[in-house]
């Protein structure tokens, strides 16, 4: 079957280029009108530029329909304008691709806070004023399909990138509450690690690495998680054509009795505590708490 988005209409921030790029290119040949969200700074969140309305006349060159934002997704008010005139001109948003991102690399001895905090502010604050400008919306008409771009400095950490770890964490938590609270309205939340050639990775990755890693190749797992068959709550690395799914797990872990709830029993008990024997991969919160009064009652 054919994955197709008539009648739909997305958001792609950061889609001034790279993967952003890709995917805005890929809704709008599959159907999808699409708002190409863009700032046009730096990697490092610094300037402006006319990216996204190069993009945007890629796509009516296509026979595309498109039009082209410069909104900071910091700024909430400017957000909330750009879902605006979204909906005023085709009727409603359908999906959102929380892509824009900026580096501030640096070992966390030599990073100052504010080049924690910006990049937290981009990534995490920036996905959550789009998400909430979208959200009344989505559950209002009954359909919406969100993606976060988490990445795997914040599923496995990477030296330099504290913050762009923390905050792309942050975001698949973002993303696993939405999936519960969007359920019933049929919005589904997903999160997706890429490994791409762009724009934020040059230098990064080793020169064969950077063409193998076109961007294009994380795009076929992007638009599947915000179609209309999508799955809800998953986690998806994309790369070089290699697409995997991961997974927060939790061990059964050991049962210490009263009396005995020191530090030096877990230290003991700590190869129980981690052996994945049995391992679950809870689907909300309270799966960690049902999990522990299960032990405590033997089971």
């Amino acid at each position: 079957m054919t994955i197709r988005f008539e009648g739909r209409v997305a958001i792609v921030t950061g889609a001034g280029g790279g993967i952003g790029r890709a995917y805005a290119l890929d809704l709008a040949r599959r159907g999808a009108r699409v708002v190409v969200n863009d700032l046009g700074a730096a990697r490092d969140g610094t300037g402006h530029s006319d990216a996204a309305a190069a993009v945007v006349e890629e796509i009516r060159a296509a026979g595309g329909e498109a039009m082209a934002n410069g909104a900071s997704v910091t700024d909430f008010a400017q957000v909330e304008e750009m879902v605006a005139k979204a909906k005023e001109a085709w009727g409603g948003v359908h999906v959102l691709i929380n892509n824009a991102g900026i580096l501030r690399d640096k070992s966390f001895a030599k990073m100052t806070m504010d080049d924690f905090r910006v990049v937290v502010d981009v990534h995490l604050i920036g996905s959550a004023n789009a998400t909430k400008a979208v959200w009344d919306m989505m559950r209002d008409q009954n359909y919406g399909r969100i993606l976060m771009t988490a990445s795997s400095t914040g599923l496995y950490g990477n030296f330099g990138q504290a913050n762009y770890g923390a905050a792309k964490l942050a975001l698949a938590g973002l993303a696993k509450t939405l999936s519960l609270e969007g359920a019933k309205y049929n919005v589904r939340v997903n999160t997706i690690a890429p490994v791409a050639g762009t724009r934020m990775t040059e230098g990064i990755l080793p020169p064969g690495a950077f063409e193998a890693f076109a961007p294009e190749n994380v795009v076929p797992a992007a638009v599947y998680l915000v179609s209309e068959d999508a799955p809800t709550n998953a986690i998806v690395g994309a790369g070089a054509g290699v697409y995997q799914a991961a997974f927060v797990t939790l061990t059964r872990g050991a049962v210490l009795p009263e009396g005995e709830r020191t530090a030096e029993a877990v230290a003991a008990a700590w190869s129980q505590i981690v052996d994945r024997t049995g391992e679950i991969v809870p689907q909300s919160g309270i799966e960690q708490t049902m999990l522990i009064g299960s032990q405590l009652q033997g089971n």
